[in-house]
């Protein structure tokens, strides 16, 4: 009994003892987690009041209301459903104003993916596209807790300005056929070039009324705004236009014949069918989601950050990205993002908590559910102005006028990208751009590092409180190598270059790190066998001024030893005084000889 008593004791202490160490080891594990996913919901709710909750409720229900045609129009063009591109703004919508690290961030579908969205469907189906948007969203998950939320905003400028730019051609250029109510049996071309020949060729069958009602909706997006900016224009076209369309019975295409009724429910989740050979070819289109979902969404939330003064958490961004893009597909949605124009007019009506971005994709699914019926009535005219002012609001001209005014490096990557986007398509305009923004940057480094050799005398170290440097003499037989700037694989021959322009040999040479911020792999071997070289023509070297990180670089990949210890100086006084003390000792060597 005792004994008994005694065993379930001594295995309560053991399962007390497992549950203290797991809970320790758990609170470091929190605390990275919290690190990388931290929803600023968690952080506004603490300091939350009524003043917040009113302004929250009526930017909400003025974003919900801006965002109806806006996902519609984005659902069409993507080349699925408009039913599909309200779900999405209501699930991605609302997961990414709950989980995300923005206080204003709004997401849902947007211009920059419809390119990229409609040659997937094309190609694979929306089971295609269902599959690589739930890729994509993994991958974003992975981004966000491998931290690279930080990394992705240093994208190159001229690469973004380029595929904007060029998705806006493209959006414009697939809504000529119902900006101009075009009657046309056939398909349009997905060839950028092919769709403007068959549009000119069928240009003959225009509709005069669309035509009147896309202008008609365009001229109010631009001049709404001047007599009310709380209101947006784009609701205010939407209205009138399907008003006066369905009143007068105008002779144009509706949402309605194209598609049929919308959908005033959200259907129960399902996974998407495909083949394990759509799969693999779906990477590379899944991975150019996750990268644009990431550039727009942090982009977007740094604009916003500018508007309220506020900083967003970019890990966290991405991670609710990801969450967002996992979920939405499975109800039938397409990929989602931060939204720039639904966020800054999220801004504009007050908006400053996550919960408005909660209630604006409550009031979407209202809408959804009660008024669905009636958006069948919508002109596709009407659509098709909505996108024309979308793709304007992308084009970026301006940033890519005055990138056109810039160097010569900037000017090819951001027209590579560019053309890339209109003509070819973005997964491999993006591939292209940045392989080419990365070897002009090479190119840049290659260009501003050089090796010098100095015989004469040598600049000492700027003093940092004088910020003078005076010149010391090179005693005769010494020669200097002056290393500036990276030593990486780019630089990697300049040491023979140099070394073939002396008509001498030095019997000691001081190789001068001191402007050299790191060193590559091939930096490294290139830098041993020159070493070598030098030992086998009785070279004495001298490393100098090298930074703590170079060094311990230098020493973990054998070069210190190659040199040995007494031949590494902190500077360049150091290293003429240690090579006075060779001279002196080659002196002294070739005395013993002669006797």
């Amino acid at each position: 009994m005792l004994g008994d008593s005694f065993g379930n004791n001594t295995k309560a202490f053991v399962a007390l003892q497992k549950i203290k160490t797991a809970v320790t080891n758990f609170i470091p594990f929190k605390e990275k987690l919290l690190d990388v996913f931290h929803p600023k919901i968690l952080t506004t709710l603490k300091q939350y009041n009524s003043k917040l909750f009113f302004s929250d409720l009526t930017a909400g229900l003025i974003v919900g209301i801006v965002a109806l045609p806006l996902a519609i129009a984005f659902g069409i063009a993507s080349g699925v459903s408009p039913s599909q591109g309200l779900i999405t703004a209501v699930i991605a919508g609302f997961l990414i104003s709950l989980l995300g690290g923005s206080l204003v961030q709004i997401g849902g579908p947007t211009g920059a993916f419809i390119v990229i969205v409609y040659g997937i469907v094309q190609q694979f189906g929306v089971d295609g596209l269902l599959t690589a948007t739930l890729m994509a969203g993994a991958m974003l998950i992975i981004m966000g807790v491998l931290r690279l939320g930080t990394i992705i905003k240093f994208m190159p400028y001229p690469v973004v300005v380029g595929f904007t730019s060029g998705i806006a051609v493209v959006i414009f250029s697939s809504q000529i056929k119902d900006f101009f109510g075009m009657s046309i049996a056939e398909a349009v071309p997905a060839d950028f070039i092919d769709k403007w020949h068959f549009y000119i060729i069928n240009f003959s069958t225009i509709n005069w009324y669309a035509i009147g009602i896309a202008l008609f909706t365009v001229i109010t997006i631009v001049f709404w705004p001047r007599f009310n900016r709380r209101i947006p224009g784009t609701l205010i076209a939407l209205i009138l236009t399907t008003i006066v369309a369905t009143l007068f019975q105008f002779p144009t295409e509706t949402i309605g014949s194209q598609f049929g009724a919308i959908s005033g429910s959200i259907p129960a989740p399902s996974f998407p069918s495909v083949s394990f050979a759509h799969l693999r070819k779906l990477i590379a289109p899944a991975f150019t989601i996750a990268m644009l979902g990431a550039i727009e969404s942090l982009l977007s939330a740094m604009v916003a950050d500018g508007a309220i003064g506020g900083k967003h958490r970019s890990n966290t961004e991405l991670i609710a990205q990801g969450v967002a893009n996992l979920i939405t597909p499975l109800f039938g949605g397409i990929p989602a993002t931060g939204a720039i124009a639904r966020t800054m007019t999220n801004i504009r009506n007050g908006g400053r908590t996550p919960l408005a971005g909660i209630i604006h994709a409550f009031t979407l699914l209202l809408i959804m559910l009660f008024f669905g019926q009636y958006a069948r009535l919508i002109p596709m005219a009407t659509l098709a102005g909505i996108l024309v002012m979308v793709a304007y609001n992308m084009s970026e001209w301006r940033a890519f006028t005055a990138l056109m005014r810039g160097n010569k490096a900037d000017i090819a990557v951001l027209l590579t990208t560019f053309l890339l986007t209109v003509l070819i398509d973005l997964t491999v305009a993006i591939q292209f751009g940045l392989l080419l923004a990365v070897l002009l940057f090479v190119k840049r480094l290659i260009d501003t590092t050089g090796v010098e050799v100095l015989r004469l005398e040598v600049e000492s170290e700027t003093d940092e409180l004088l910020e003078t440097a005076t010149s010391l003499d090179i005693p005769k037989g010494v020669e200097v190598f002056e290393v500036n700037g990276p030593f990486f694989f780019g630089v990697a021959n300049k040491f023979e270059d140099a070394e073939t322009q002396l008509s001498e040999k030095p019997l000691v040479r001081i190789i001068r790190l001191w402007r050299v911020p790191f060193i590559d792999a091939t930096g490294i071997n290139n830098l041993r066998l020159f070493l070598r070289r030098a030992q086998s023509k009785k070279i004495k070297t001298i490393l100098s001024g090298a930074n703590p990180t170079l060094l311990n670089s230098l020493s973990k990949n054998g070069i210190v030893a190659i040199v040995g210890k007494r031949n590494i100086c902190a500077d360049i006084h150091c290293a003429l005084d240690r090579a006075n003390e060779v001279l002196e000792q080659i002196e002294q060597e070739q005395m013993k000889k002669s006797r």
